[in-house]
């Protein structure tokens, strides 16, 4: 089914903010509200996550703006939420599809493509856990995955299902514990090289781990 913008204001009520990555400026549409989008019997079901732009998300944002493109390599990027990280791999040259498996995610993933001009930016619905995709991926990004151990095993089966032998997987996240566990479950079967960004601002400083896994 086509995308239709007026549908899509139909459906949602958002509000706009914008973010600069490498110069270039992006308009993002977010959720005015997230009430639409909890189960009030059970918060912590499908609690929209996606809704918000992560401090992961805009170190990877940044990081991937400033890699070579290369025409040759397709790229992957997993929960890709409101879509920043995939717009901005697009923008600079990239040859990428972002994917989500929750609908009102690729919706507004969907939207603020549009809005942006990312025109030759793929976006499609994955199911971790029920993976569907054509071919391999030379790089593979995304911005705090890890949320449940259940992730885990999932995660690694994609990674070995879509990854080329000799791909790379970028990823980042808040140094929380489940992140530590993820990575120290991932080190059996990749060689991990980690480093620390930090993000200040008037009222925070947070510390960002950025992971570059290659398979062993």
């Amino acid at each position: 089914m086509k995308f239709s913008m007026d549908s899509f204001h139909h459906k949602y009520d958002t509000d706009e903010t914008k973010l600069t990555v490498n110069g270039r400026d992006f308009r993002l549409l977010i959720p005015s509200s997230l009430d639409g989008f909890i189960d009030p019997g059970n918060l912590y079901h499908d609690f929209p996550l996606w809704a918000k732009v992560w401090e992961a998300s805009l170190v990877l944002a940044d990081w991937v703006a400033h890699m070579k493109p290369d025409p040759e390599k397709r790229w992957l990027e997993i929960g890709s939420g409101l879509g920043l990280v995939g717009m901005t791999a697009s923008t600079f040259g990239h040859h990428v599809t972002a994917t989500e498996h929750n609908p009102d995610a690729l919706a507004f993933a969907r939207a603020n493509a549009h809005i942006n001009g990312c025109s030759n930016l793929k976006i499609e619905p994955l199911d971790w856990h029920q993976p569907k995709l054509e071919g391999m991926f030379d790089v593979i990004v995304g911005s705090e995955v890890a949320y449940r151990e259940t992730d885990f095993k999932p995660l690694r089966t994609l990674f070995k299902t879509f990854l080329n032998p000799d791909g790379e997987i970028i990823l980042t996240s808040a140094m929380r514990k489940i992140n530590m566990l993820f990575y120290g479950e991932m080190q059996k079967y990749f060689n991990i090289k980690a480093q620390k960004k930090t993000l200040r601002s008037d009222e925070e400083t947070m510390d960002i781990l950025l992971c570059k896994m290659t398979p062993k």
